[in-house]
């Protein structure tokens, strides 16, 4: 398949010091792949912090995608009916949404997202950024490693002394990791060593 053919959803969740490096992969995903459908957990929607205010967020969203932001559980469902996308990227994908995603659950966007678009046995790819990945979550990361079509951007830990449970992927491996996953691959390494 042609790059510029894929049809690519790309998924902001709520890890908001790392929401200017996922919108930096956003760039370099439509770069590379064409036009791509922004979804957003409502946390992401709503809520404004030190790093941004969420309607920047989103209209800058709406700038690289050329597309408005979808935001609510109705509009997010048709992904999989309709079978609107090629492949969907969760970046950054939080613990809690991790944790989301192994047991099922579905209550926002970005969640209702995943479910329909994996129901049509096509790739989802998560690049975790999780300050508990390797202590509370460890359990939902080892659940989503199993998981069929299910594919992770490469990680590793991102403050080994001050943070030791944390994990947060290189985003600039998101294109990678989709072309990868478009192949049916895991991209590897899957860990990589401490940053810094």
């Amino acid at each position: 398949m042609n790059h510029k053919e894929l049809r690519v959803g790309f998924a902001f969740c709520g890890s908001f010091c790392t929401m200017s490096r996922a919108l930096d992969a956003l760039e370099q995903t439509a770069a590379r792949f064409g036009p791509v459908t922004p979804i957003v957990s409502q946390t992401v929607a709503t809520t404004d912090t030190r790093f941004g205010a969420a309607h920047d967020f989103m209209r800058e969203m709406e700038r690289i995608c050329g597309r408005r932001v979808i935001s609510t559980v109705a509009q997010a469902e048709p992904i999989g009916p309709k079978g609107l996308l090629d492949v969907l990227a969760v970046c950054p994908c939080t613990g809690n949404t991790l944790a989301k995603l192994a047991h099922g659950v579905t209550d926002t966007a970005v969640t209702m997202a995943a479910k329909a678009h994996l129901r049509n046995g096509r790739p989802l790819v998560l690049a975790l950024a999780s300050n508990d990945a390797l202590a509370g979550g460890a359990p939902n990361l080892g659940t989503m490693l199993s998981r069929r079509n299910l594919y992770f951007v490469p990680l590793g830990q991102d403050d080994c002394a001050g943070k030791p449970a944390s994990l947060v992927a290189d985003f600039t491996l998101l294109p990678d990791a989709i072309e990868a996953a478009c192949r049916g691959e895991q991209l590897q390494p899957l860990l990589l060593g401490p940053a810094g």
